[in-house]
């Protein structure tokens, strides 16, 4: 069975955020604005999602 998958947008630039947001959003593998990564539906990228929610956004 395919494992489930979560679309993440960055809709937000980083640049006036703190120092912890800027990782986070690297570390989600995004640069640009609008760009769309796909990642595993696992509770560790909920949680950065989480961390972040004024920067990106889920899309479907």
């Amino acid at each position: 069975m395919a494992e489930a998958k979560i679309r993440i947008k960055l809709v937000r630039s980083p640049i006036c955020a703190p120092e912890k947001h800027k990782k986070v959003v690297r570390g989600l593998g995004l640069r640009k604005i609008d760009q769309v990564v796909e990642r595993p539906d696992t509770p560790g990228f909920r949680g950065m999602v989480a961390k972040v929610p004024h920067l990106v956004a889920i899309v479907d």
